[in-house]
């Protein structure tokens, strides 16, 4: 079975989880501390970065989210996520990266800063300037997903694919840790609330940080 080491609060570790869930591939998960982790974790990942996954019996490891989505892609037939033309795999490559890499660093990395590592290991007070400033990049991130969801069945296009799990993964964590107002957002409210029913996502709600709680409305359907 694939072992899936993984940091609960790791978006891109979301991201996998979502996805071997949808494709019905078995696997357990082995934590993995991003403050904590020992030699064995990075000679599985010279980079030091949640997630890897490894199948042990065939001597098979994989890093970084993106390589790891592409492998169960071309490997398993079941859900392709990927998916469509190749301008519509193009589509949902390049909302991939956006979800990754901008909404990562405006909203997500901020708050991981501030709200947990700040106060798990540093032992600090979260800047409360850092705070605001992640919140309000993140209504102009929702404002440009309830646009695509105007205009597009699921974000990418006609079909669920790995833009909506990326999407999903980064902000379940920006909501886990209080930095999404809904307000003003109710297409991408809709679109969030739906995917939180599909059975890949509940295992991530039912989830708890030591310390740190989620909002009231975190675990809620129609939140």
């Amino acid at each position: 079975m694939w072992r899936l080491y993984q940091f609960p609060l790791c978006p891109f570790s979301r991201k996998i989880r979502l996805l071997l869930g949808e494709k019905g591939v078995a696997f357990e998960l082995v934590r993995e501390d991003p403050w904590a982790s020992g030699d064995e974790f990075w000679n599985l990942n010279p980079a030091g970065r949640t997630p890897v996954i490894e199948d042990a019996e065939r001597g098979l490891v994989l890093a970084d989210s993106r390589a790891i989505a592409e492998y169960f892609e071309e490997t398993v037939d079941k859900t392709p996520m990927i998916n469509g033309t190749a301008a519509n795999r193009a589509e949902i490559r390049r909302l991939v990266a956006l979800f990754d890499e901008n909404f990562y660093t405006d909203v997500t990395a901020p708050l991981l800063s501030e709200r947990m590592k700040k106060r798990l290991v540093l032992r600090q007070p979260p800047d409360s300037g850092a705070l605001r400033q992640a919140m309000k990049l993140a209504h102009g991130h929702l404002d440009y997903m309830d646009w695509l969801i105007d205009n597009r069945p699921w974000l990418a296009g006609s079909q669920m694919s790995l833009a909506d799990l990326a999407a999903a993964a980064q902000i379940s964590v920006a909501d886990y840790l209080g930095g999404i107002d809904w307000a003003g957002h109710e297409q991408t409210r809709g679109w969030y609330a739906v995917f939180k029913s599909r059975p890949s996502f509940r295992p991530l709600l039912t989830e708890r940080m030591e310390v740190i709680q989620p909002p009231a409305h975190y675990a809620e359907m129609d939140m």
